[in-house]
């Protein structure tokens, strides 16, 4: 610091009288007029400083007639009760040398490096310094003389002895204690209420208002940035007025370099204006980066000025390093404002309209991220803000931090909520209109194909009823060339009538128009019926076609419809007996278990691919070329077994391994009789 040898005063003081030096010096400013420059290490409070200005104090006066330094150092190990530095000593310098002012002054400078506005200021007032005028040094000297000849003994005060009065030392901490205590009780008030509480603003509003009334603020106040995402609704009470307007309180943060921008704030206005530059342009990004609002207020009395409802303000809003800092959790104190900035008239006339005089703002961080602020403020006299004061206010602003946490996710939960419920509608919708389209195209189906089917009926009735009477007819004898022409017009007229017997029957089934006919029956007669029916063409195709009984001649008897049981079984041999090359076999075994008619019928076939199985019972599907070719069929017989299989709340399964065979296993149990059949 001051390397000059030319001092006109240095030595320890006890801070007290430091802190009178002080004030002889503002009072000494304050005669001389207008264009005088009066700093304390007040101003220091909003940039980032070294360690070695830290443990110092200083008031300067600049002017072009009376320029005064006073600085200090505190010693190490210098005793203090809760930061008021009760007891501390102070290494004191006073000169009134140009060099060693303008040295300091240039120091000082260097420190606002990013504040162009300030630095340049400074700059300015490093200009002007010159000789003091001989009467204001003469008077000056007076005022100091005074001040000694009535505190003859303050030069050589040193601390308290450890056996004096109680008072003087146990006093204190007793009293210290005391407070702390308290602090902790009211931390742990504002914490079990956000453990028993989701709503925010109710949170907000009654902790905002236990604090001041326990420090004892003027006013208290959470200030929320634009761009933070949880949304906060002011709490209404009978005696603090909670109106959201907008007002930025903190007009040091900062925006862009030597850019001008105007805030402004209407009465009756819950929506803030944008900030606009100096070509009338809305600067939205700054805005959004650097904008803000009052959200909560608490006041001592109405007589303090409410910030909520603040009509009017247009300043300017320069670049300092004051966000950045909040950003990484520092704690503003500002001891009185008409120190710490001198060099801001726009800004110190601002905050005298809002009636502050000394603030203390504490970040409050959520996820990493500046949500806002929590500033003290007293209004009508300077304050100088000690330890407990800050850790109290930090400890509110995490406790805010983690109820804005909890709001967040209970607003993320309940949005997400929301997108659920909606997304599970919409999906709903959508399946209902896609279920009820593919009804509608089903039943439309089905009944095309049942109109067709019943309108070929007739034609082919002819077909049939006609070749069946030339094959039988008695008159003339038919060549083998005419005889065998007949023959196949009468096969293709069954074949066909047997297709759309089965398009009919599935037409029937889906469209819920299929009533089974109940009845008991011999499950042994039903079988035997069925391979009876098909020997003929299992011989043709020389083929072993099997019976397994495996039945109990007690559970013979079965309740099911015997017409539909003895189809399915006859789909599953036709099936069978197709697919199965000359010189193999196809079984049909039948067995009973637990009410349970069970029916299987195995080949020695081709077998069907894996991937294929999933298509099996599906309407229209046949095995892939080549054997689609070599095997006739439409692929409704399986569609159709399956239909009668469920149609009797039975189940079907297959089990194929190519070039091997195929098994196929019906489960049926048995019905109910209904009345009156």
């Amino acid at each position: 610091m001051l390397s000059s040898p030319d001092l006109s005063f240095s030595r320890t003081l006890p801070i007290v009288v430091f802190n009178q030096l002080g004030e002889l010096l503002e009072q000494m400013a304050q005669t001389v007029g207008s264009a005088v420059l009066i700093l304390t290490e007040a101003t220091l409070a909003r940039i980032y400083i070294p360690v070695e200005w830290q443990r110092q104090r200083f008031t300067l006066v600049v002017s072009e007639q009376f320029s005064a330094l006073l600085v200090g150092t505190f010693e190490q190990g210098s005793r203090e009760i809760e930061g008021q530095g009760i007891y501390s000593e102070i290494n004191a310098q006073l000169t009134f040398n140009l060099e060693a002012i303008a040295s300091f002054v240039c120091e000082l400078r260097d420190l606002f490096e990013c504040d162009s506005y300030t630095h340049q200021n400074l700059e300015r007032y490093q200009q002007i310094i010159k000789p003091n005028d001989a009467t204001l040094q003469s008077q000056f000297t007076l005022l100091l003389l005074g001040y000694l000849l009535t505190q003859p003994n303050q030069e050589i005060i040193a601390s308290p002895s450890p056996i004096g009065p109680a008072v003087y030392i146990c006093q204190p901490v007793e009293d210290a204690l005391k407070k702390q205590i308290s602090q902790e009780q009211l931390l742990n008030q504002v914490t079990t209420q956000i453990r028993k509480s989701l709503d925010l603003p109710v949170i907000m509003a009654t902790a905002i208002t236990q604090v001041r009334e326990f420090l004892e603020l003027d006013r208290l106040v959470i200030y929320k940035f634009a761009a933070s995402q949880v949304n906060t609704q002011p709490y209404q009470s009978d005696t603090i007025p909670f109106n959201e307007t907008a007002l930025t309180t903190d007009m040091e943060l900062s925006v862009r370099e030597s850019t001008e921008i105007y805030f402004s704030i209407h009465e009756n206005n819950d929506r803030y204006s944008p900030f606009i530059s100096t070509n009338n342009q809305p600067l939205l990004g700054d805005c959004q980066k650097y904008g803000g609002y009052i959200v909560y207020e608490a006041r001592a009395t109405d007589a303090i000025t409410s910030v909520l409802n603040y009509t009017e303000k247009n300043c300017f809003i320069r670049t300092s390093q004051c966000w950045e800092k909040y950003q990484q959790g520092f704690t503003l104190a500002v001891d009185d404002v008409e120190k710490t900035y001198a060099l801001e008239e726009c800004l110190l006339n601002f905050l005298r309209e809002c009636q502050v005089r000394a603030k203390l703002a504490a970040p409050i961080m959520f996820e990493d991220k500046l949500w806002g602020l929590l500033i003290a403020h007293q209004c009508d006299r300077p304050y100088q803000w000690n330890d407990s004061e800050k850790s109290l206010l930090v400890a509110i602003a995490e406790q805010l931090a983690i109820a804005i946490h909890q709001a967040e996710l209970m607003q993320t939960l309940t949005q997400e909520k929301q997108n659920l419920e909606q997304r599970v509608i919409e999906r709903t919708m959508a399946l209902r209109d896609a279920l009820l389209a593919a009804e509608a195209a089903s039943r439309i189906r089905s009944e095309f194909l049942a109109t067709i089917s019943h309108e070929l009926l007739t034609p082919l009735t002819y077909v049939i009823g006609m070749s069946s009477t030339l094959l039988r007819w008695p008159l003339g004898e038919l060549s083998q060339r005419q005889r065998g022409y007949l023959q196949t017009i009468h096969d293709s007229g069954e074949h066909l009538l047997a297709m759309i017997n089965d398009i009919l029957d599935l037409s029937q089934i889906e469209a819920g128009k299929t009533a089974l006919n109940i009845s008991e029956f011999s499950l042994v007669n039903v079988a035997e019926n069925a391979v009876k029916s098909l020997q003929k063409k299992a011989a043709s195709e020389q083929i072993n076609l099997i019976l397994d009984l495996q039945i109990d001649p007690r559970c013979d008897r079965f309740t099911a419809d015997a017409k539909r049981v003895e189809q399915i079984l006859w789909n599953l041999l036709t099936n069978a007996i197709k697919f199965t090359p000359k010189s193999g076999s196809v079984t049909l075994r039948l067995w009973v278990e637990d009410n349970t008619a069970i029916f299987q019928v195995e080949d020695t076939g081709i077998g069907i691919p894996e991937e294929q199985l999933p298509l099996l019972f599906e309407k229209f599907q046949q095995l892939d070329t080549p054997y689609r070719r070599r095997y006739e069929g439409t692929g409704l017989g399986l569609a159709l077994t399956k239909q009668l299989v469920e149609l009797h709340r039975g189940r079907i399964e297959v089990e194929s391994t190519v070039s091997i065979g195929s098994i196929f296993t019906v489960w049926i149990p048995t019905q109910a009789m209904r009345v009156g059949s």
